[in-house]
């Protein structure tokens, strides 16, 4: 399963020429490539892009019907390789992944794809995931454009612009025999807007063509002496033809050019962000019609000089929004004015923050500085740079929103792992515990406060395998995912540990999907896939690889069951690794399949029971050992209705799912015996219905008289 369902957005993508597509941009960008002519297609999930994967694997019919090929590929290294299908033959293809943690996985591939260059259209679609929003590392594609030399689209973030930006892609990559990657903002992923559609196109070459008519070109392929001319033919030859193909384009964009003598250049995806700020100044108006020259790098690598002297030409300052460090454009920017010898001076990085996303805010301001050295008369004051409503709110928000760090979704059964792992800390003391990319990072703040590193999807027990030493009997913990092991983990950390006899210990959290990402489904996947092969089990490829001490918990909401197993690893006299597979559903993505059915069976009549957890206020001590031990966000505090105690006690919230793990923790903590569990029947038989009465007439009348008892204590 995935996190979205496009099957019913999916057959707009079967609109022909003149039609008017509306919809979501992943939507849009999965039209561009069919009506691009694309005859592969290849991915893996991750945000912002991992819709586009749902999308495609929802068009998957539409797809095979014009002959393309689509894999959810085991890596971003596999996808990016699979555009060695362009090297030789005429085929445009398209990956798409998130980055920059997905191109650093996709470097090795991608340099050499690069190096070697294509014949047919090869395209990288990557989720820019920078900015406050983000969960990984805060980096750049820009870097990975430059060293491999690709070359770096950036589309302004509206429906025909992401369009054209797709389409002119391939024809850019064709004509200088060079991979092209488009980056996609999170926003610019999920804009919606509408554009003129074009007929789906299925390649004149087909895949068939290939597989029956093979070629080669041995200067294509990345090996001495072709490799020494690689270098010479993108700098020689590849270089000037991009540079040529964007020109006769258009593929940058100018607005209102000559209207000021000083102008800005903005990166394609941040236009919407500067026009806002603009407008906020006053030096746009609600249209998009700016009063200050604008320069939309579409392309923002390579730069094209003679774009930039044309547009400097006469200007006296310019004001490069480049979102993120190193300032790789400005820097260029400076190099292209000198040797052009021109005497604009060039703004950017000192008027705008050198590091973190340009929100409205924080371009308001930069831009309002900018304009206070070159028209000052335009420039507002610094306080009333944004409406007084909106400056107020941002005070107001500041001063009532507390921090609020992520944490596991109510119900996550990932909980009673660490739950579990904390209390064995009690037992056995503190262990280093290697962490992995996915859900389970959570455990590194609080309440668990559990991990020391994470290196890398997959990479989790490879962060520990230093680790390794006769001199102790301790053992350490790597904890890895399903999506990870099956990304990275089953060559990197299984097999590494294997081949060099590691005695340590490896925890695999199996969801049944890549839950980080969607719920998309994995090799382990337990659920059927008409076009994926699900069913493989983790147990059997650890074994596969050579681990013999391998344990399964079945069900992670048992603290028994999986402290005993982690317990059972750590202190076993078996020596090797040790793997620990704990296996639970994603309750979010549970909750997606159920509570649909669920409804649908109650508003059919039907009896369903559902269970929920609560508190006895009047048993509850308020010592709040379940909350510090789970960190569930339905567990929260409220008044005590007991006049003699002070101490808030605990409180189950309606958005409880029924998990247990609250009991689950004070039961085996031997904390207290406050927790209760209840059952919550939908459309009751008459015998039920009439034991419901019955007992809330005893409870009201016992509930009476404590309520006679508090008043004669209060009087």
């Amino acid at each position: 399963m995935a996190e979205r369902s496009f099957a019913t957005e999916v057959q707009k993508l079967r609109l022909g020429a003149g039609e008017e597509f509306r919809g979501e941009g992943i939507l849009a960008v999965t039209k561009a490539l069919l009506q691009s002519g694309v005859s592969y297609v290849a991915g893996y999930q991750g945000a912002p892009i991992s819709h586009l994967m749902d999308v495609l694997t929802d068009a998957n019919d539409i797809l095979r019907e014009l002959g393309i090929r689509f894999e959810h590929s085991a890596s971003e290294a596999t996808a990016t390789a699979t555009l060695a299908a362009s090297v030789h033959y005429p085929l445009r293809g398209a990956v798409t992944f998130k980055s920059t943690v997905g191109t650093n996985v996709a470097s090795d591939a991608l340099a050499n794809l690069a190096s070697g260059g294509v014949k047919g259209g090869a395209l990288l679609i990557v989720g820019e995931d920078y900015g406050e929003g983000s969960s990984i590392m805060q980096e750049r594609s820009h870097a990975f454009a430059m060293k491999s030399q690709v070359w770096l689209v950036d589309p302004r973030p509206n429906l025909p612009s992401i369009v054209r930006a797709v389409e002119k892609s391939f024809e850019l990559s064709e004509a200088s025999n060079t991979p092209v990657m488009l980056q996609l903002r999170i926003r610019a992923c999920h804009v919606h807007g509408s554009f003129q559609t074009k007929d789906n196109v299925r390649a004149p070459f087909s895949l068939k063509d290939a597989i029956e008519q093979p070629r080669r070109d041995t200067q294509r392929i990345v090996l001495p002496p072709a490799s020494y001319l690689h270098e010479q033919e993108k700098v020689n030859k590849r270089w000037p033809a991009a540079v040529r193909f964007i020109q006769q384009q258009g593929l940058n964009e100018f607005f209102s050019e000559d209207l000021r003598d000083f102008g800005i250049v903005v990166q394609g995806g941040l236009y919407n962000g500067v026009l806002r700020a603009l407008e906020l100044l006053g030096l746009a108006d609600e249209f998009g019609q700016s009063k200050v020259p604008l320069y939309v790098l579409t392309v923002t690598y390579p730069l094209v000089d003679a774009e930039f002297e044309r547009f400097c030409r006469g200007k006296r300052g310019l004001l490069v929004v480049e979102e993120g460090q190193p300032d790789f454009i400005e820097q260029a920017v400076h190099a292209i004015l000198r040797r052009a010898d021109l005497s604009t001076r060039v703004h950017g990085k000192d008027v705008l923050p050198m590091a973190g996303e340009y929100t409205g805010a924080v371009l308001v301001e930069g831009l309002r500085q900018f304009i206070a050295r070159y028209a000052p008369a335009d420039a507002p004051p610094a306080q009333a740079a944004l409406p007084a409503p909106a400056a107020e709110a941002v005070s107001q928000a500041v001063a009532e929103v507390h921090p609020r760090p992520p944490s596991f979704c109510t119900g996550c059964p990932e909980r009673p792992i660490f739950t579990a792992m904390k209390m064995l800390e009690k037992e056995l003391g503190p262990h280093h515990i290697s962490a992995d990319i996915g859900c389970h990072l959570f455990s590194i703040l609080p309440p668990f406060n559990i991990g020391a590193t994470t290196m890398g999807y997959g990479l989790g027990w490879a962060g520990a395998a230093a680790f390794n030493t006769p001199e102790t009997d301790k053992r350490t913990i790597a904890i890895m995912g399903d999506g990870g092991f099956w990304h990275n983990g089953l060559t990197s950390g299984v097999g590494n540990a294997v081949f060099n006899q590691t005695d340590n210990v490896l925890l695999v959290i199996d969801n049944g999907y890549s839950a980080a990402t969607g719920g998309q489904d994995v090799l382990s996947s337990q659920a059927s896939n008409s076009i994926r092969s699900t069913n493989n089990p983790i147990e059997r490829a650890v074994r596969g690889v050579g681990v013999e001490w391998v344990r399964g918990v079945s069900n992670t909401y048992s603290l028994e069951q999986m402290r005993g197993a982690l317990r059972e690893a750590l202190t076993t006299r078996a020596k090797g690794p040790k793997v620990v597979i704990a296996q639970s559903e994603c309750m979010l993505n549970k909750q997606r399949r159920v509570k649909p059915q669920v409804k649908k069976r109650i508003a059919q009549g039907e009896r369903v029971v559902r269970e929920r957890f609560g508190v006895d206020a009047d048993t509850c001590t308020g010592d709040h050992s379940c909350i510090r031990l789970s960190g569930c966000p339905s567990l929260t505090i409220k008044p005590n209705p007991d006049p003699l105690r002070l101490d808030p006690v605990a409180s189950v919230a309606d958005s409880c799912v029924g998990c247990g793990l609250c009991g689950e923790v004070s039961h085996a903590a031997v904390l207290c015996p406050s927790f209760y569990r209840a059952e919550i029947v939908h459309n009751p038989s008459r015998w039920e219905r009439w034991r419901a009465r019955l007992r809330g007439a005893v409870i009201g009348w016992l509930q009476s008289r404590i309520e006679r008892r508090l008043q004669g204590l209060h009087a």
